[in-house]
């Protein structure tokens, strides 16, 4: 998941329009009662832009602001998605169906949240959160030192239970994020600084026998098991010259990465057998299995010389047979398939009602 998220995640996903989600009404508890209605629309083909062969009815399931990472539950009927809307001042963790209807909080509308993904079960769900370092929503990054990415310390890794519980799974004073699920259901993948740097690591679905997977200087993280959960794709940046090691240090000493340039590997399950995908100067995140384990998908700005416009493609886990799948002038990223391979999710800026609205879209995939 990235900066937000960049998994934090690359756009930081900040949403600032009302209508997002048609407005939050009524409250409950700590939890998981306060819900919203999702515009439920037809299906239709109109969302689907020239040359993009392998999506087909495409669906717009949010309306408004600024929605991210949204990803499917093990049935495939749910989405579990990072958002920002009226009360909450920064990122919250909503569910809702694939087709629309319910929305329904999952994090606490305290502080700021990202990287959500279901547990085995369905109904638990797995987030960070900073509400415990603070109630507040954390400062933003300083831009002056260029486009960089908030490492905020404050984020444990939390589960919301199927009886409204909240579980913490981490406790230090590090940035422990960026967490999916293995689909065996036996392991957690996450990235975190506790050990002095951005590197990945696994652990138990209650947070014991945390091994930790990277040792390079630089970051990893985004990480995502392979549908047999015996591999883990990634996004990493190590630096070579002394200039970009010192950069890279005095930036997380600071909290803060810089992703502008960002290469995709493979690992497996256990760390060993690193493996480089894609180095190609750009900006490559968010990558996903394809459901036969050989082929992923991810976001990149690899076309655009002014690095501004983001697309999704898929390539080999071997390097080879990169495509283009989406042909959007702005953003595509954050895709995920169903567990069945037949919906592709993922977060666009097309169809925008304002220039920086980002919106959660579902198509059919064709091979």
């Amino acid at each position: 998941m990235m900066q937000t998220g960049n998994r934090g995640r690359w756009l930081g996903r900040v949403i600032g329009a009302v209508g997002i989600l048609g407005g939050i009404a009524g409250c409950g508890g700590d939890g998981g009662a306060r819900s919203a209605k999702v515009h439920d629309v037809p299906v239709a083909d109109t969302l689907r832009l020239a040359g993009e062969a392998h999506l087909r009815n495409v669906r717009q399931l949010t309306f408004g602001g600024e929605n991210a990472e949204a990803y499917f539950s093990p049935d495939g009927e749910e989405l579990v998605m990072q958002t920002t809307a009226p009360p909450y001042a920064c990122d919250h963790i909503l569910r809702m169906p694939v087709k629309g209807g319910e929305v329904a909080l999952v994090s606490t509308g305290k502080g700021r949240t990202t990287c959500s993904y279901f547990l085995p079960d369905g109904e638990s769900i797995l987030f960070s959160s900073t509400h415990l370092a603070s109630e507040d929503c954390p400062p933003r990054p300083d831009y002056s030192k260029g486009y960089v990415w908030p490492i905020y310390p404050g984020y444990d890794i939390f589960v919301r239970t199927p009886g409204d519980s909240l579980v913490r799974l981490t406790e230090n004073h590090a940035y422990d994020a960026e967490a999916t699920v293995s689909p065996q259901g036996d392991r957690i993948v996450f990235t975190s600084t506790r050990d002095g740097d951005l590197d990945i690591y696994t652990m138990n679905l209650d947070g014991s026998d945390v091994r930790r997977l990277t040792h390079r200087l630089g970051y990893d993280g985004g990480p995502f098991f392979s549908p047999d959960g015996k591999e883990i794709v990634y996004r990493a940046y190590h630096p070579e010259l002394p200039e970009e090691q010192q950069d890279y240090r005095d930036l997380l000493a600071q909290n803060l990465i810089r992703p502008g340039v960002l290469n995709l590997y493979v690992m497996k399950a256990d760390g060993s057998d690193q493996r480089l995908v894609l180095e190609n100067g750009a900006a490559n995140f968010a990558p996903y299995f394809f459901p036969d384990g050989e082929r992923i998908i991810f976001s990149s700005n690899m076309d655009d010389p002014r690095g501004r416009n983001f697309e999704l493609y898929m390539i080999r886990k071997d390097g080879t047979g990169l495509e283009r799948i989406t042909y959007n002038d702005s953003f595509d990223g954050f895709p995920m398939f169903s567990p069945d391979g037949s919906l592709l999710v993922f977060a666009s800026n097309r169809n925008n009602r304002a220039p920086h609205d980002t919106n959660i879209f579902t198509a059919e995939w064709v091979e």
